[in-house]
């Protein structure tokens, strides 16, 4: 059994190092792990950081030293890139496309969500009592550390795709999301940005799989730390969801 982390990466590199020393710190028994990086075409050095890394591996380093006692092993990476800027969608995509995992998690390049939580998301694929699995924030409440504005909008936006699809989800916009591969191997993604969230409930929602919804950590950051997402990517949001619901 082998777990493929897709890393969408877009100007991380203040947080990229730590991610993928809780990632490997992480212990799932038998499972084998692969992490697969997309850079978005990063402009504040970790293109330079990846790229550094990926001709490592070419010439059989197997560990970049991170911090005393702590490094990260280069041989679990695939190291993938875009040309110009195509957003998270796009990349991810493409992190799925590389993937050869029997499950497939999607993990941002921040701090915002704990590695630690991976065992809980992957079991009930494990256990066969689901296809699909979605992290949410918000099964326990309101987390602390998030925007107000943001819980409001993520509300909203996760009423209406459950109005669309039937699904009873509480937060469509997580980034923690897990898949059987043979699932998303029936899923042509088209958004290249934001849209992808919505866009991809509804298209899981019609294949009328078994999606099940674990409780996860979150440590939300402010906007001058890094975060991206603004209020244009929730109005895109709100036509994927009738999008890709309504039409073919």
């Amino acid at each position: 059994m082998k777990l493929s982390i897709v890393i969408p990466v877009f100007n991380e590199v203040n947080y990229l190092e730590e991610v993928l020393c809780r990632i490997q710190s992480v212990s799932l028994s038998d499972i084998a792990m692969e992490i697969i990086l997309v850079d978005d075409c990063s402009k504040d050095g970790t293109e330079k950081l990846l790229r550094s890394w990926a001709s490592g591996l070419d010439k059989g380093i197997l560990y970049h030293e991170y911090s005393e006692n702590r490094r990260i092993e280069l041989k679990m990476l695939k190291i993938f890139f875009h040309g110009k800027n195509m957003g998270k969608g796009a990349a991810v995509k493409k992190g799925f496309d590389k993937a050869t995992g029997d499950i497939v998690l999607v993990q941002d390049a921040d701090l915002e969500y704990d590695p630690k939580d991976y065992s809980k998301l992957i079991r009930p694929i494990l256990e066969k009592k689901a296809d699909v699995v979605y992290g949410s924030r918000f099964i326990r409440g309101k987390p602390e550390r998030i925007y107000l504005t943001n819980y409001l909008a993520n509300r909203f936006l996760t009423k209406i795709s459950n109005l669309f699809t039937g699904l009873k989800l509480t937060d469509i916009e997580t980034c923690y999301k897990v898949f059987r591969k043979e699932i998303l191997d029936q899923i042509d993604l088209l958004e290249k940005r934001f849209g992808f969230d919505p866009e991809i409930t509804a298209k899981v929602g019609k294949l009328k799989v078994r999606v099940d919804e674990v409780p996860v950590s979150y440590h939300g950051r402010k906007n001058s730390d890094g975060k991206k997402i603004r209020m244009k990517d929730g109005l895109r949001a709100v036509w994927c969801i009738i999008r890709y619901n309504l039409f073919k």
